[in-house]
């Protein structure tokens, strides 16, 4: 059944720019201006975070949207207290946008005596008044069962393929989808199946965080076009190191498509000199000026899809619909022609 009162999105300082190109993109679907709610996020000199919203929300449906990236406890906290501020302001329902889940690789106790940092948050949302989540690509799925509340999480690898169909156009039939560890090897499956590719597995193996003492490739990549396929690009050290070791294995081009571009302290200095020829991230965390300025990173806009998103949660139809390429191609009209 249509919701009555038209959604509303209210935006933290994680990635105003893509709080901005969801409100476009959803005034395009509407027909009609959706803008951000006016309100401000702003920090006392002790670095305590405030919240005041300017705009009467009683009895709204709002969508905080707000990736907790780094800094990733400063945002959490806007999160929590944007929540905060809208539940004492009488919204009727408030869904948290999330487009990266910070603390999502703390997802189980890898040794003893470690916490399981995703389930505390998931917590905190929980209790902080959050009546529902969207976000992209978790780390792992089985947060969504962390929360007591309805999680929808959106998969890249859709937005990816209808991609790698653009820009692959003529070499499809080259092309293999190497997943970077075992871990990963159901996300790039996914992908596989989507542009019917086969697929390569990195086999890895550290001494110690931080740092792999060997790979091993798993699947003949001779003559292929390698497209590593993962959710999160730290550091970006196990990406380089992949992409040298399939170079070695015979692999003629080596792309990779990541979900998350964290790319914290050397990374794009490191993509830039490695062998990889291109890097494609999406803009769920907002991108540095270094970023935007390196030559073989490319951005995929991720907006289209929220945007959609949140109109099918307020209207109270099937979020679902937008793991299959065929709705979205629609939906990123004018940027990928089939």
């Amino acid at each position: 059944m249509p919701a009555l009162t038209e959604p509303k999105l209210i935006s933290g300082n994680a990635n105003m720019t893509l709080a901005k190109s969801i409100a476009r993109r959803m005034s395009m679907h509407r027909g009609m201006s959706v803008g951000l709610v006016d309100a401000r996020v702003e920090r006392f000199n002790d670095q305590e975070i405030f919240v005041e919203v300017f705009e009467n929300v009683r009895g709204e449906d709002m969508y905080i949207i707000q990736s907790t990236s780094n800094p990733a406890n400063d945002n959490l906290m806007e999160l929590l207290i944007m929540t905060d501020a809208l539940r004492r302001s009488s919204a009727a329902r408030i869904t948290a946008v999330i487009p990266y889940f910070g603390y999502a690789r703390q997802d189980r106790r890898a040794k003893a005596r470690t916490p399981i940092s995703a389930k505390l948050v998931a917590n905190l949302i929980t209790e902080a008044g959050v009546d529902r989540v969207l976000t992209l690509d978790l780390h792992a799925a089985q947060i969504q069962g962390f929360f007591d509340i309805p999680v929808d999480n959106l998969y890249a690898s859709p937005v990816f393929a209808l991609d790698i169909e653009h820009h692959f156009a003529g070499k499809l039939a080259d092309l293999m989808v190497v997943s970077p560890d075992v871990g990963g090897v159901a996300r790039a499956r996914d992908l596989a199946k989507r542009i019917n590719a086969p697929l390569a597995i990195v086999d890895k193996r550290r001494e110690k965080a931080g740092e792999v003492a060997e790979m091993t490739v798993i699947g003949n990549v001779a003559g292929k076009v390698c497209i590593i396929v993962d959710d999160i690009c730290d550091t970006a050290g196990t990406l380089c190191k992949a992409a040298e070791v399939l170079m070695e294995n015979g692999a003629t081009e080596v792309h990779s498509y990541i979900t998350h571009g964290v790319l914290s302290g050397p990374a794009v200095e490191r993509v830039q000199n490695s062998v990889m020829k291109s890097l494609v991230i999406t803009d769920s965390i907002e991108p540095t000026e270094a970023v935007r300025a390196a030559k073989n990173i490319r951005i995929v806009p991720t907006a289209p899809m929220f945007a959609q998103a949140i109109l099918n949660i307020w209207n109270g139809t099937s979020v679902s619909s937008l793991f299959e390429v065929e709705t979205l191609v629609p939906i990123y009209e004018g940027m990928y022609s089939r």
